[in-house]
């Protein structure tokens, strides 16, 4: 191009392709991630949109008797509890603090593909064992499958992508979602079903369990705790579900030692014993059955309970796990006491246990977020269109969010900052998840090498705390706020 054709106008190129994907996707939430209605009412009985619905919920004793298995439940008479939709709304529970909802994530996975009908979302009975919503997942799956490929859009999709070739599944599982998924990919359900997977995205998952499970079952075991802890230990000390995230790895240490949990520690510390055999059965099954194309997004930077120590029946958690050498001998000090290793995770799931393999993204998230967060649905929006794998994030690390998970109005709480060594830049943020009224914005101190702020609402109700770092990182948590003693026992009269 010379000067006297530099300015003029240029052709226009012909339009590019739509980067879409023609493959079927199909979106797991992962537990309490389904909303759930009661059939023999028709009342719905978890996942209501109302923050008043969600404090009555927790705060009131029969709040979710509605949840609890029946001795017909148990027994595999199911259908009782139906799964509604994916969770649309923010909502809360004890130890597993606030999660978001799967809007984001499900509107970006839409804008993936050619065609609304190329996504389906599972729903899913959370309370029920994987095995049993994995038998689920596999037929729906292979019928969403079908029906893709005879869609009129399925063939205008094919068109432009290499040696256009027909639709795969791509699975994206969120939490407790990836465990149902690895267990729906077992052959025994469908023995084409792996070779008809091109990917499986994995946001979160505990695939060797969680100390936070079995801290559940052990809640109110020493020391009295607050109306929703005991509530969510009721609910769950005979789900199965529960029970089916419960660690498989050598998390109790004894001696000087590590070992796993076994079905008679788990009766000790409230839940089933019978449950947590088939637990760790159905755990040994799932580890043997690959994830075809796996890319996992495991959270960082979060304080995350990794061990625990058993004393008389109750549980210790800590924010430390042990490590083996190539022999299977722990790392050892040289005095020869257990080394002890800080990996951190999402606040619920140590990043050890969210990982298979090499192919993860790590993002500093907490886990509740993890579906949410705008870093993870871009990693799924890439591997979706693209199927590279990111690796790791570019940029900064971000930081560490540490919150309860239970406060009450008119009565500070703290907040607590990992992972950045000044206030310089950083930013706090409360507001109500529903992004109504004025956000408050308290002020960071310093104290022995961690930021903290202190946080007093007025008004009960679902706040999101927000982080942002000034490499722009930002990773947020969900509280609930209860009334104050008085104000419950008046709403209650």
């Amino acid at each position: 191009m010379n000067a006297a054709t530099a300015h003029q106008p240029q052709p226009t190129p012909a339009a590019a392709h739509r980067n879409i994907t023609q493959d079927a996707v199909v979106i797991i939430p992962g537990i309490m991630g389904s909303e759930l209605r009661d059939t023999t009412t028709g009342k719905t009985v978890w996942g209501l949109s109302s923050v008043r619905w969600l404090l009555g919920a927790w705060t009131r004793r029969d709040g979710l008797a509605a949840l609890r298995m029946t001795e017909d439940e148990l027994e595999g008479k199911i259908g009782r509890i139906q799964p509604v939709q994916l969770m649309r709304h923010s909502a809360w529970t004890p130890y597993l603090k606030g999660s978001e909802p799967y809007t984001n994530l499900i509107n970006s996975v839409y804008g993936c593909v050619a065609d609304p009908a190329a996504v389906h979302e599972f729903a899913y009975d959370w309370r029920l064992p994987v095995a049993t919503n994995a038998r689920l997942l596999a037929d729906t799956a292979r019928r969403h499958l079908q029906a893709w490929r005879s869609h009129p859009a399925h063939d205008s999709a094919r068109r432009g992508r290499v040696d256009e070739r027909p639709a795969r599944l791509v699975f994206v599982a969120h939490s407790m979602g990836g465990l149902v998924t690895q267990a729906a990919l077992d052959p025994l359900h469908d023995t084409d079903l792996a070779a008809d997977t091109r990917a499986v995205i994995t946001l979160a998952t505990p695939f060797y369990g969680a100390v936070k499970a079995a801290a559940i079952l052990n809640t109110g075991r020493g020391a009295p705790v607050p109306l929703p802890h005991q509530q969510l230990r009721q609910l769950c000390a005979t789900m199965p579900g529960l029970h089916d995230l419960l660690p498989q790895y050598a998390c109790v240490l004894e001696h000087n030692d590590a070992r796993r949990l076994t079905p008679s520690d788990v009766a000790a510390l409230g839940g089933h014993p019978d449950l947590a055999r088939l637990a760790a059965d159905a755990a040994t099954k799932r580890a043997a059955i690959p994830l075809p194309g796996h890319r996992a997004v495991a959270g960082t930077g979060q304080t995350t309970w990794q061990s625990l120590t058993l004393a008389d029946g109750v549980l210790q958690p800590h924010c430390y796990t042990v490590r083996r050498n190539s022999d299977h001998s722990l790392i050892r000090k040289p005095d020869g006491t257990a080394e002890h290793f800080d990996v951190m995770g999402d606040g619920t799931v140590h990043k050890e246990s969210a990982v298979l393999g090499s192919a993860v993204t790590p993002l500093p998230l907490q886990h509740g977020a993890a579906a949410a967060d705008r870093s993870a649905v871009k990693a799924v929006q890439e591997l979706l269109r693209d199927d590279i794998h990111l690796g790791p994030p570019m940029g900064g690390p971000g930081c560490g969010l540490d919150t309860p998970d239970l406060a009450v109005a008119n009565t500070p709480w703290k907040i607590g900052i990992t992972g950045v060594p000044t206030p310089a830049g950083v930013t706090c943020e409360v507001r109500s998840a529903d992004g109504t009224g004025v956000p408050l914005t308290p002020r960071l101190t310093l104290t022995k090498r961690r930021l903290t702020a202190t946080v007093e609402t007025s008004h009960p109700g679902l706040y999101r705390v927000t982080i942002r770092t000034r490499d722009k990182a930002q990773v947020s948590q969900l509280v609930l706020v209860t009334p104050s003693a008085l104000e419950a026992a008046a709403e209650d009269q």
